[in-house]
């Protein structure tokens, strides 16, 4: 037994490290995600589900909203394998359309509620999407591209719609359905019976992946439920299901708080406190008013709260857990926050296509800064040599990590190429650089990939570039990431005007805002004479990080 030990122990050494209550091994469920809103509304039936605006909803009544919505999606023939699109900050909202539509067997389609209407356009074309669910705010830019697309129904809602005193909806935008009148529309809640497999898609993520080209992750049912059973054991012994209040300042539609913080939250029966934008004020607010319990965030977050005046006496002493995610997180903020809270701030790895959580930091074990943690649960991992990705390299060498694990997608939308590439023989090519320590803590070297991680955002230069190649001006563009004592990185643009044109940063930068999203705009633009390039003509971003 002791040899048997020892050998496991030689192929997954973070597994000696565990915490005690942590399994070497889990046994995936194999019901629909569906399941986790079922069990918490018998468990915790009469328990606050969600707070927002003042009000607050049980998990009984958010069961009886999912379901009349589901019948009111099913009406207007949404069924089995159709997507439909989530464009909605954080609110109760998110969470009635999230369980709706995979209830159907549909599948959910995020959208980030800030994206311009050329980015909605091509998540709507390229996931094929037959309705979407938005915020009136933003209905417009989805009714901008509409008839460009193949959504037959947009359904708009607004935040007052789940506030403590609901106000009577406004007219709505020609052509649209309010959710609200939906779902009260909905007398009969009779569903049909739709049989969902464990590997049926549940969720398209978009992402950039190994290439930098945006697609669609296919998360399927079992992938989302194994990755929140795997989450849920790694703090089961600082978890009191049922007595859990999540702050959710992360989005809903970013795959981390979409598990980490929807899903996981509602099977630990937790109160879950959406906060529907960044906001510093909002945020100690919701601290002091509800006192939360777990509390997941970026980087971003915590820095902007270590230099918050109210941080000191906004009951910050009240939360159990805090999480990082999303970007790597400086040791001098861990060490700053941890003493200023009392609290023990955990650090995490994980990507979209691994749905997305691999790693964590361990509780009781030794702690190792800078470190991303030991393997979670029911998942390999290897380091592999860069030039080929086959052979694996000693401990302590660095090499592309590679991750297999009952939380690894599906593959990509409609792209067997690009799945062929992350996808290997069941091993995730993450992309990323990485090394193993003779205790098995794995450490983020650097990426491989040219990815840019803004706010735990991911940008990809190649879309910023296509853009700023459609100015007139603009003769040549490229795009990296530099370091940013705030977000982590920022985007910065170098940029070869065309003969005789003249063009400033203020400028470049109001062009760019038409067409990205916030954190995807270039906040600082160089001019050159040339870009370097390799003798093929290839950008050599590498000597342009170089500068830096």
């Amino acid at each position: 037994m002791a040899e048997k030990s020892e050998s496991v122990y030689a192929q997954r050494p973070w597994l000696k490290n565990y915490d005690f209550w942590v399994p070497a091994e889990i046994n995936p469920p194999r019901q629909p995600l569906y399941q986790i809103l079922q069990i918490a509304s018998t468990s915790f039936h009469d328990r606050p589900a969600v707070a927002f605006l003042g009000g607050q909803w049980t998990y009984g009544q958010i069961k009886v909203e999912v379901d009349r919505l589901a019948a009111g999606l099913s009406g207007l023939g949404i069924g089995k394998g159709d997507r439909v699109g989530i464009m909605l900050p954080n609110c109760p909202q998110y969470m009635v359309s999230f369980f709706a539509i995979i209830r159907l067997g549909a599948i959910v389609t995020n959208i980030n509620p800030i994206y311009t209407p050329r980015e909605v356009e091509m998540v709507a074309k390229d996931s094929g999407l037959r309705a979407i669910i938005v915020l009136d705010l933003m209905a417009p830019v989805v009714l901008g591209v509409q008839a460009q697309t193949s959504i037959e129904q947009v359904i708009v809602t607004s935040l007052q719609d789940y506030s403590a005193t609901p106000v009577a909806a406004g007219e709505l935008p020609a052509g649209t359905i309010g959710l609200r009148a939906l779902i009260d529309g909905t007398t009969d809640t009779t569903l049909p019976s739709v049989k969902i497999e464990p590997e049926d898609i549940a969720v398209l993520q978009y992402t950039g992946g190994t290439t930098g080209v945006p697609k669609g992750a296919m998360l399927t049912h079992f992938n989302l439920y194994a990755n929140v059973i795997q989450s849920y054991v790694w703090g089961k012994e600082l978890t009191q299901r049922g007595e859990e209040r999540y702050l959710m300042i992360i989005p809903y539609f970013h795959i981390y708080g979409q598990t980490v913080g929807l899903l996981l939250g509602t099977w630990s029966g937790a109160m879950q406190i959406p906060v529907p934008k960044f906001d510093p004020d909002l945020l100690i607010k919701a601290i002091r008013g509800y006192r939360p319990t777990y509390f997941p965030g970026v980087p971003t977050l915590y820095i902007s709260m270590l230099n918050h005046p109210e941080i000191r006496n906004c009951g910050l002493e009240y939360v159990r857990r805090f999480n990082s995610g999303s970007a790597p997180l400086p040791v001098e903020v861990i060490e700053r926050f941890e003493q200023l809270s009392g609290g023990m701030l955990y650090e995490g790895y994980g990507l979209t296509e691994a749905s997305p959580t691999t790693h964590s930091t361990p509780t009781l074990a030794q702690r190792k800064p800078g470190s991303i943690g030991l393997a979670f649960p029911s998942t390999e991992c290897r380091i592999v040599d860069l030039e080929t990705g086959l052979e694996e390299v000693p401990v302590g060498a660095e090499g592309e990590l590679c991750i297999r694990g009952p939380q690894v997608m599906k593959g990509y939308w409609n792209r067997p190429d690009e799945t062929e590439i992350a996808l290997r023989d069941g091993w995730l090519y993450t992309g990323d650089v990485a090394r193993m320590d003779e205790d098995g803590y794995f450490y983020i070297v650097q990426r491989k990939k040219d990815m840019i991680i803004v706010s735990g955002f991911n940008v990809y230069p190649n879309e910023v570039e296509e853009v700023l190649f459609t100015h007139p001006a603009i003769l040549e563009a490229a795009v990296i990431g530099v370091p940013d004592n705030y977000r982590g990185e920022a985007v910065k643009a170098f940029i070869v005007l065309r003969p005789g044109m003249e063009l400033n940063s203020d400028e470049v930068i109001a062009f760019c805002q038409t067409g990205l999203a916030k954190y995807k705009v270039p906040s600082q633009i160089e001019f050159l004479a040339s870009l370097p390039k390799s003798a093929v003509g290839k950008v050599l971003r590498r000597e342009l990080w170089e500068r830096e």
